[in-house]
């Protein structure tokens, strides 16, 4: 099809649900009050020429190219800062308006270099586009050239900025502001000597506060700031819309393509988890697809010692079927056991757990979520009855006050977190809403342009389940809590118990304040804001659910919603902040040990039997191991193959010490991933994957809404992971007969009440749906709990804080806590083999300034850190961001191997690790650990490939 760019109305639509009704070159219109005229004309199909108007952008009225004439008013009005009002009359074309529009225009040419024939932007330029709407064929004025010899800025690793081609429209500028809420750019100079800056004048793109989102190259009109795989390749020639492979946002995407190579990703504007905005993952970070490491046959071996054989897929799923068998019939059925990936599709994840309790006969299945938010499961459906968010990210707009506790959005998941940062700006005339922060680190959303936190609470480390009992202390004693909500949605008896516990004095703010390290009084002034402040979101992350008290803690942030009544209706909620792209789709498919899909316990026997009469096949009714008895068993001997779609335990998991020793201790290691990872280092067998570009299926991301990924391009390897894991079934006996990934998901939808409404066919209707989808909600639930609780009564529990069982002392005084960065990526396996390695070439220490130098350390200075499980080495930065007595670090190198120094403890109810709570000692270091040192030797020994071997 040829390629079309997305409809641009030029100033954003109106939310009113008044209608005015006016006429516009003779035809009758009816639009939203507020609307702007630009708007009104355009939705009815007529174009009025625009340059510094867009609609992703407030209007601007700078252009001067979009003046219409109006029936009673004097002069030609701007049409994109004129709302339409009752009865108006307006005129988009007459010999007037067009003498003008030529006139503008021509001053814009003569300030711009004529090389369209060989422009980046040539037959995608608004400006061209424009000069020719008005008539433009010749222009009367000399060419200034004001900006000609200026030099482009190349730093970027991803787009250009031409300051030649600029004309100053501001349009970056809004979108930077606006958009992102970054405020990296400038205009600087004045007149004929307008330019773009991105900061001060020494900087560059690069080394500015620009953080590569991408909303500046979107709003631009020309080829001022261009990709340069656009400058490479050419413009692309048709599109198609999918969704991002990255965090929980779930951003929608126009792949462009020209015939299979990709050019561009463009941020999908009817996109209804990023309404058109996107970082610079999703935007950039793509090339890791096409990447030379890609591992792109299938390789088999005999010992972990030995070198890589390619083989053709058929010989690869006898043999891993042949390995299966053997070890199933040597050491029982329970030997066996898969790990399925957040990073593929619901689809194939459903797959991949139905192999192993229909191929495997157990429920040795587990997923990534185990290691993340499997609290937020466990938690939320003790209390409300479902193991999901309770909002959309709309429902932001309506919020009063902010909570975000355990997560840094702008990080992890940075285009929600634009949206949270325009409420918190305020907009459209209303008052910004109110944050409040509770993190050990000062993350960018304390602080950044035009926002502060009302209340950060530095808390250390471990002590969050205490924070929230504090803060639940203070809305009980001082009667802030919402008794007719309770009465009506909650159980008052369990409610009454809770009441009385938080309200004992060992539970005030002043008596924990020794414990958690968190200001008396800043604590109740937060708790008074989120009780009384009005509509009260909280938005939490990995930060409350990797703790040994992960599941208290989540349980403990439901007690304090239903407490103020903040849960069933917009602008409130308890919203987790998943991390990867489909670990909520992981978890709704029956990826859990004693779970199938739609969170239904294996042991139902009513449950049981439905999969039972579908599948054929009789299934165990004991729950299975989780990932770290998977590895306990193996250590033990009696655990002896497992098959690991997608997902990298050995950089990822906890202990990697344990981990490998887990690993090394299996006959049968079947990795199936796009790259050699960690964990391939003791695979037997490897199984190339397709990356999101090339596979149908779904996504369900944070806010449950399931959104479909729909093919770009052919797999490199020739199966997309659904057909792996289905050839995989086929050879070891099962009659499985998918034709597409449609026809998996209608399975889901028959055996998953809460799929029920779903197919490919009604997502194709309505871009996506939020489960439950039901008889009920056939459109789906972008609100949760607005009745009624899932469960019924809203469940109250008493979450007594226990420390940790990991203790500071002499030996390891200090307490790390882990997090990621916003240019990289979980373990980095896709962001690292792209040019996002420029702005976080290397995991980073940091380092309280007092403790640095009670240490003798400096920024940029290597330093060993060493726990009671392990120890590695890197550079440490000096930063006042985290507190004395904290340190903080990513896990997104290998080299770095973070997690070899994390320990085994994990959440009380589901095993989560307690990554953000570890025990550690800096010093200074001059070289790698003897850790690093054998880890890079057996890398380096087990990523050998011989090519061309005959079969043994």
């Amino acid at each position: 099809m040829t390629y079309q760019p997305q409809n641009d109305f030029g100033t954003p639509e109106s939310r009113s649900d008044e209608t005015v009704s006016l006429t516009i070159d003779g035809r009758n219109v009816t639009v939203p009050a507020g609307t702007s005229v630009m708007r009104a004309a355009a939705e009815q199909g007529t174009s009025i020429p625009k340059l510094c108007a867009t609609d992703s952008v407030k209007s601007f009225g700078s252009c001067r190219l979009c003046l219409v004439e109006i029936d009673g008013r004097r002069g030609t009005p701007a049409s994109c800062t004129t709302p339409v009002e009752p009865g108006m009359v307006v005129r988009t074309q007459t010999p007037h308006l067009a003498k003008l529009r030529k006139g503008v225009m021509e001053l814009y040419i003569s300030d711009h270099p004529l090389d369209c024939l060989t422009c980046a932007a040539n037959g995608d330029c608004e400006l061209q586009d424009q000069a020719g709407a008005v008539g433009l064929r010749d222009v009367r004025y000399d060419v200034q050239a004001t900006h000609l010899g200026q030099e482009k800025d190349h730093s970027n690793p991803y787009f250009d900025f031409d300051p030649s081609k600029c004309i100053a429209c501001s349009r970056c500028i809004r979108a930077c502001d606006e958009v992102q809420g970054t405020l990296a750019l400038t205009m600087e100079g004045r007149g004929w000597d307008s330019k773009i800056s991105a900061g001060l004048a020494s900087d560059n793109f690069l080394e500015s506060e620009c953080v590569s989102c991408g909303a500046c190259v979107q709003a631009c009109p020309t080829a001022t700031l261009v990709e340069k795989k656009v400058v490479e390749v050419g413009t692309p020639e048709r599109s198609v819309v999918t969704t991002c492979a990255y965090c929980g946002v779930g951003c929608t995407f126009r792949a462009e393509m020209r015939g299979e190579q990709l050019v561009r990703m463009v941020p999908y504007k009817d996109g209804k988890a990023n309404r058109g905005h996107s970082c610079v993952k999703g935007r950039f970070a793509w090339g890791y697809a096409q990447h030379q490491e890609r591992i792109l046959k299938p390789m088999i071996r005999k010992s972990i010692s030995d070198p890589w054989r390619e083989v053709e897929w058929d010989e690869a799923f006898a043999y891993t079927a042949s390995e299966l068998k053997r070890i199933s019939a040597k050491y029982g059925r329970n030997a066996l056991g898969g790990i399925t990936s957040s990073r593929c599709t619901n689809e194939e994840t459903f797959l991949v757990q139905k192999l192993i309790r229909a191929g495997f006969g157990n429920n040795n299945v587990d997923t990534c979520a185990r290691v993340c938010h499997s609290p937020t499961g466990y938690g939320l459906k003790t209390t409300f009855g479902t193991s999901a968010g309770t909002q959309d990210f709309d429902s932001v707009e309506d919020t009063d006050v902010i909570l975000i506790i355990g997560a840094n959005p702008t990080d992890g998941h940075p285009v929600f977190a634009s949206r949270m940062k325009r409420r918190l700006r305020g907009q459209d005339g209303r008052p910004g809403a109110k944050l409040i922060v509770i993190d050990p680190r000062r993350t960018d959303i304390v602080r950044s342009p035009h926002i502060e936190a009302q209340h950060h609470l530095p808390l250390r480390p471990g002590t969050n389940v205490a924070v929230l009992t504090a803060m639940a202390h203070v809305i009980v004693t001082e009667g802030l809590a919402d008794e007719a909500f309770i009465r009506e949605r909650c159980d008052w008896d369990e409610y009454s118990h809770w009441a009385e516990f938080v309200s004992q004095a060992r539970n005030s703010p002043e008596n924990l304040q020794p414990v958690t390290l968190v200001d008396a009084e800043e604590l109740r002034a937060a708790a008074r804001l989120y009780a009384t402040g009005g509509n009260g979101a909280i938005y939490y992350g990995l930060g409350v659910t990797e703790h040994s008290q992960g599941s208290s803690t989540v349980m403990a942030i439901a007690n304090l919603a239903m407490a103020t009544g903040n849960i069933g209706r917009r602008g409130v909620g308890v919203n987790p902040l998943r991390g990867q792209n489909n670990v909520q789709g992981a978890c709704d498919m029956g990826s859990f040990p004693h779970e199938l899909a739609g969170y239904r316990h294996i042991s139902d026997g009513n449950t049981r039997k439905l999969f039972e009469d579908d599948w054929g096949v009789t299934l165990d009714p004991e729950p299975g191991l989780r990932i770290p008895n998977m590895l306990d068993a193996a250590v033990d001997g009696v655990f002896k193959a497992l098959y690991c779609q997608g997902e990298d335990i050995l950089q990822s998991d906890p202990n990697t010490a344990h981990v490998s020793a887990g690993l090394a201790a299996m006959e049968c290691v079947i990795v199936h991933d796009l790259f050699l990872n960690e964990t391939a280092n003791y695979a037997h067998i490897f199984l190339p994957g397709s990356t999101f570009l090339e596979k149908n299926g779904t996504f369900t991301n944070a806010e449950r809404r399931i959104q479909p990924v729909r093919k770009v391009m052919t797999p490199m390897n020739g199966l997309e992971d659904w057909e792996v894991t289905q050839r995989l079934a086929q050879a070891m006996g099962l009659d499985w007969n998918y034709t597409h990934p449609s026809e998996i998901m209608d399975e889901i939808a028959r055996l998953t009440p809460t799929f029920a409404g779903v197919s490919f066919a009604r997502l194709d209707e309505a871009g996506s749906l939020q489960w439950p989808v039901t008889a009920d909600a056939p459109d789906g639930s972008p609100i949760m709990h607005v009745d009624g609780f899932v469960r019924g009564k809203g469940k109250f529990v008493v979450t007594d804080y226990v420390p940790t069982d990991e203790k500071t002392g002499p030996r390891f005084p200090l307490l790390l806590t882990t997090g990621r960065i916003l240019s990289q990526y979980n373990v980095g396996a896709q962001t690292r083999r792209t040019e996002n390695v420029a702005w976080h070439p290397e995991d980073l220490l940091e380092i309280h300034p007092v403790d640095a130098e009670d240490r003798g350390v400096k920024s940029g200075d290597w330093v060993k850190l060493a726990s009671r499980a392990g120890e590695t080495t890197l550079r440490a930065t000096v930063t006042d961001r985290v507190a004395p007595g904290v340190v903080y670090t990513t896990f997104h190198h290998a080299v770095t191997q973070a997690n070899v120094v994390t320990t085994d403890f994990s959440d009380w109810a589901t095993n989560c690790p307690e990554y953000k709570v570890t025990a550690v000692q800096i010093s200074a270091s001059n070289g790698p650990t003897e850790w690093q040192e054998e880890y890079e030797a057996l890398s380096t020994r087990s990523r050998r490939v011989e090519t061309g071997i005959a079969a043994e």
